[in-house]
């Protein structure tokens, strides 16, 4: 992906930082806008679907926390990422961040050529146009009643846990960090298997009618000869 095709949206209070990464991001040929607090980001955001959101820890009206687990949960933003700011001595742990599906997080005072390095990674996770090759950078999904926590291998559905082993986890989180996108068989094998190649014939099919058993009958769809898909 082009600098020039690449989005960024800064969300921040203080008018000095937002001028002051505007400028640094706007010399490297970035496309920059700007919002001055959590919640104009957030509707900012789905207006104009970002690649990348750096957004301020501690905001008026709404904070950074809120508004990326905001982010997290639309549907159109899923796939953006997000970058938290925070100054050193600021009661922000990198864990709370995570947790509410954040992909990095940068200190303030700003140094102009890390900020750059630190964004070149990030974006270099989106190839072949704006699509990801990897899994979802979110850490939490949230799909009507259920909730897929990746970072702590957790999944509750209506707020009770429910225990899946290592490979059942893998396969629901692919399937749901996509609804309604028909998984082919070769997909689900590379991604959650690893193109393993002792891997038995109808392993994949005994994990969906176990995940069908466990998560419920209507969210797993057959495409026959071609795969599955989640619907919410």
């Amino acid at each position: 992906m082009k600098k020039n095709e690449t989005k960024i949206l800064l969300v921040d209070d203080d008018a000095e930082i937002l001028d002051l990464l505007s400028d640094i991001l706007a010399s490297e040929g970035y496309i920059v806008y700007t919002a001055k607090n959590g919640r104009e980001g957030l509707i900012n955001a789905k207006l104009l679907r970002p690649h990348l959101i750096i957004l301020d820890v501690m905001m008026p009206e709404m904070d950074g926390i809120e508004t990326c687990y905001e982010i997290r949960n639309s549907k159109i933003l899923k796939n953006t990422l997000v970058a938290f700011l925070t100054a050193r001595g600021e009661n922000y742990s990198e864990a709370a961040g995570l947790d509410v599906g954040a992909d990095d997080y940068i200190t303030k005072p700003i140094k102009p050529k890390v900020l750059i390095s630190r964004i070149n990674a990030l974006l270099r996770r989106l190839q072949n146009g704006s699509k990801t090759v990897m899994l979802p950078p979110q850490k939490i999904i949230t799909c009507g009643n259920i909730v897929i926590n990746r970072e702590k291998f957790l999944v509750y559905k209506d707020e009770e846990e429910i225990d899946l082993p290592h490979k059942e986890f893998e396969l629901l989180f692919l399937l749901a960090s996509e609804p309604e996108k028909v998984f082919s068989r070769e997909e689900i094998l590379k991604k959650v298997w690893e193109n393993d190649l002792t891997l038995k014939g109808r392993t994949i099919d005994v994990h969906i009618t176990k995940l069908r058993q466990k998560i419920g009958e209507n969210h797993f769809k057959t495409r026959k000869g071609v795969g599955y898909k989640f619907v919410e």
